[in-house]
């Protein structure tokens, strides 16, 4: 991944990514960082497992710089990724974790400069027996992830996409981004909000049964 497009997308956010393209992968409410405050973005390493973590070793092991592991643990209820792992993620250079499944040893991971992202959390880890796949398709929180998809994580939540799909929405998503931001400062100065909308014109189409959107009327 160019370092130019990670350091826009971080400068984006997942809620403007969205907005410029509704049909993004997006995971559901229940992977949330064990952290607030982080932000990821990286090119996804996939694993798979069960109730086990010596796939998760071997993942870390091929793992490079910016990437970001994402395990699919099969609905696991034993933490498959704890304190040494994460450190181990930090000192690799990864740019986060992110768990369809329990984690462990959050007190350590909370003081980590780098995202975690789980289901949950267990005291209890998983065993060191089976050996299942990496760089694999996954369903990471309901989205699927192919390796090599771009990850993009915040406060909002997990969105996934093709390079090609980030490609083709970023420059709409930093324009939606300038827009909101001039509207944020026009607000902050005291104008009102629903002075900025279309919303009486729109409610009106739509009781007309007309086709309307609600839009803002600021350009700038």
């Amino acid at each position: 991944m160019k370092p130019e497009l990670r350091k826009r997308l971080l400068a984006l956010g997942t809620a403007a990514l969205c907005d410029a393209n509704k049909s993004l992968r997006v995971c559901d409410r229940g992977l949330r960082p064990v952290a607030l405050g982080h932000t990821l973005v990286g090119p996804a390493r996939t694993v798979q497992c069960h109730e086990d973590f010596l796939t998760v070793i071997k993942a870390l092991d091929e793992s490079r710089p910016g990437e970001v592991l994402v395990i699919d643990t099969g609905d696991s209820s034993r933490a498959v990724v704890g304190e040494l792992f994460s450190i181990e993620a930090a000192r690799r250079g990864l740019a986060g974790i992110v768990v369809d499944g329990p984690v462990r040893d959050t007190a350590t991971i909370r003081q980590l400069d780098m995202a975690v992202w789980s289901r949950g959390f267990c005291p209890c880890s998983g065993t060191t027996q089976t050996l299942m796949g990496t760089q694999v398709p996954v369903v990471c929180g309901g989205a699927a992830v192919e390796p090599g998809d771009i990850v993009v994580g915040d406060g909002d939540g997990l969105v996934v996409a093709s390079i090609d799909e980030i490609e083709a929405i970023i420059e709409v998503a930093e324009t939606i981004v300038s827009k909101e931001n001039a509207l944020k400062q026009r607000l902050e100065n005291g104008e009102g909000l629903l002075d900025l909308l279309n919303f009486e014109e729109h409610v009106e189409a739509l009781q007309r049964g007309e086709d309307s959107a609600l839009s803002f009327r600021f350009d700038g």
